[in-house]
């Protein structure tokens, strides 16, 4: 990499990093809560972080600490996998045009791009002085270290220390509607968000708790194609 590339890289970084503290402060809660749920199941340092390193999968990884502990059905965990993971098609497909013309970087912000990721890059701009795909590798890999960090740190106290770990599991949850609620407050962001709260609570009350994710995400596409083809 050139000087000027490095120093382009260097002011993009500044420029993303305040863009990214929210999810920084989530990640390494979550990830520490993951990384003490690894190590109480059994799994060493380095086998919860090459999880969080490879997978890469927030929710899933979660799901995961259970498939991995019990007798492993490979049919079930395919379609668990799929079903936690479905949104991931959603907005990954909102992003094939941002992500437009970026070159060979265009790759890691594919394989690293989550829901945190998502929200943040979604909705900022990078600034004018700042190069547009150094801009949003910067977030994605800032995001993608937090993550990793928080599994180790995680990781590491719990193998030093021993508590209850019941309900650890919900800052992701906590996590997701922290996301949700600073979405909405953004005025054109209001009514897709009711749509989503209207199409999950109709998902769940036909499909019920264990089958309500995927058809909750078709309930909201189609609401969001049909309200974009009246508007056009």
């Amino acid at each position: 990499m050139t000087a000027e590339n490095k120093q382009k890289l260097k002011k993009a970084f500044k420029a993303a990093f305040p863009h990214t503290i929210p999810v920084l402060t989530g990640f390494l809660v979550l990830g520490m809560a993951y990384g003490v749920l690894m190590r109480t199941k059994g799994f060493g340092t380095v086998y919860s972080v090459a999880m969080s390193a490879i997978a890469f999968c927030g929710s899933m990884q979660f799901v995961a600490i259970t498939l991995l502990t019990s007798a492993f059905n490979p049919v079930q965990a395919l379609l668990l996998s799929f079903m936690v993971n479905a949104r991931h098609l959603f907005y990954g497909i909102s992003m094939l045009e941002k992500y437009k013309g970026l070159g060979k970087i265009r790759g890691f912000l594919i394989y690293v791009l989550c829901d945190e990721t998502f929200s943040v890059s979604s909705s900022v701009e990078p600034p004018e002085n700042v190069e547009r795909k150094y801009f949003y590798f910067a977030i994605s890999l800032l995001d993608y270290l937090y993550w990793i960090g928080g599994t180790l740190a995680g990781s590491l106290v719990g193998g030093m220390i021993t508590f209850n770990t019941e309900g650890l599991d919900f800052v992701l949850t906590a996590l997701f509607v922290v996301l949700f609620i600073e979405q909405v407050k953004k005025k054109e962001n209001r009514i897709p968000g009711i749509i989503g709260i209207v199409g999950t609570v109709a998902s769940l009350i036909i499909f019920g708790a264990d089958n309500l994710v995927i058809p909750a995400m078709i309930i909201v596409l189609v609401c969001l194609i049909a309200g974009r083809k009246k508007l056009c």
